[in-house]
């Protein structure tokens, strides 16, 4: 599995130009799915961000201090199957990314363990497979990416 993390001020998702999630402080998560991938890499990936600590605390004035749950903040989850996309040519291929068929039930099993590990009410995500129109305020800016298996 694949991550891009950013840390945002605010986030939101629209299909067909209507709101399907939006959240305030927190984390935008951009998931995309390996054919490979199991269980044991969406675990891996939800432990690690969940636990990033990519917030201050204003206490200490430690820059890097405190992780999403600490600050009581929200995830969105999005998921995005270009994130293992290759360039063939000019032209992208996305062969390696887990199938629609098999990557819908996994996906949500992602969404499900996240809300599990934090709390469900914190935890938004995008609509799979829809074409999306993803917004943010990115804070820092913070973007950071976390793969589940070394790259080959």
């Amino acid at each position: 599995m694949r991550a891009v993390v950013q840390r945002v001020a605010s986030a939101s998702v629209e299909v067909d130009g209507r709101t399907v999630s939006e959240i305030g402080p927190g984390l935008l998560v951009l998931v995309g799915v390996h054919d490979s991938d199991t269980d044991s890499d969406a675990e891996y990936i939800c432990r690690k961000v969940l636990n990033m600590r990519l917030f201050p605390n204003e206490s200490t004035s430690n820059a890097w201090d405190l992780n999403v749950m600490q600050k009581n903040y929200e995830v969105l989850l999005v998921s995005q199957f270009t994130l293992y996309g290759i360039l063939k040519g000019n032209k992208p291929d996305f062969h390696v990314a887990m199938p629609p068929q098999t990557a819908k039930p996994f996906y949500a099993s992602v969404v499900e363990r996240f809300g599990k590990s934090y709390k469900p009410d914190a935890i938004k995500d995008g609509v799979f497979g829809a074409k999306m129109k993803v917004n943010l305020v990115n804070d820092g800016p913070v973007t950071m990416q976390i793969d589940s298996k070394p790259s080959k």
